[in-house]
């Protein structure tokens, strides 16, 4: 089998907080490799969001080892992080993230441009297509549903063309229907652009189309997932 895209080796995250340091993660090992669909699913603290953001070097792991596409993410500085995500990486947020003072067009545009992909304006345009929202491209997120503006976060995160796309409850704060669209649009540009997807979700149905699904509980890996399958 092919090195795995991301590969966690006993990884453990802990943080300092106002009562005392506070152990997150507890010793993860877990590979995925190209193309695959993985679910972070578990009750809520079970630790889905802080794995994931370890995947994606949003968090430093404090033990162990986090390799991505075979680069050791706790060796890089915060610089040599953030290059290697805008190279490789693409994610996906529950609250938007996006620029109140930018356009979709803009905002889509913005991590291609820092790439310095001279048709970034022409793949943002492109990418506001394939999930539908080419009447919105002048709009400001402000005038737009949530389902709109999470449209455009997932347009935003695959326009790079991610070899890694990261997605935490991408439809948590939606509709039935607004969710079930942007499920159908993510697995769509996960099947267009040939990424790796790992997302969290509490969702059943989401969780269903992954590959294949990891069950969290206390910031480990829980052998009886059964229990979780109603939260």
């Amino acid at each position: 089998m092919s090195e795995p895209v991301l590969s966690l080796r006993d990884a453990r995250l802990s943080l300092d907080g106002n009562a005392g340091r506070v152990d997150i993660l507890h010793g993860i090992t877990l590979d995925v490799h190209k193309e695959d669909t993985l679910g972070l699913v578990g009750p809520s603290g079970s630790g889905k969001s802080s794995l994931l953001m370890l995947m994606g070097g949003l968090e430093t792991a404090t033990g162990g080892s986090v390799t991505a596409l075979g680069r050791d993410l706790t060796q890089m500085n915060e610089d040599k992080l953030a290059r290697f995500r805008r190279d490789h990486m693409g994610v996906v947020f529950q609250s938007f993230h996006l620029i109140p003072t930018m356009t979709a067009l803009e905002n889509v545009a913005v991590p291609l441009e820092l790439a310095g992909h001279a048709d970034a304006f022409d793949r943002a345009e492109e990418e506001l297509n394939a999930v539908g929202l080419s009447h919105r491209i002048d709009h400001y997120p402000s005038q737009m549903s949530g389902g709109e503006q999470q449209r455009v976060a997932l347009a935003r995160a695959s326009a790079p063309r991610p070899d890694i796309l990261l997605a935490d409850e991408p439809t948590g704060n939606l509709d039935g229907p607004n969710g079930a669209a942007i499920i159908d649009m993510l697995f769509g540009l996960r099947d267009r652009h040939g990424a790796t997807l790992v997302l969290v979700t509490h969702a059943p149905e989401l969780a269903a189309r992954c590959d294949r699904t990891v069950h969290l509980r206390d910031g480990r890996v829980d052998e009886a997932p059964a229990r979780d399958a109603a939260e």
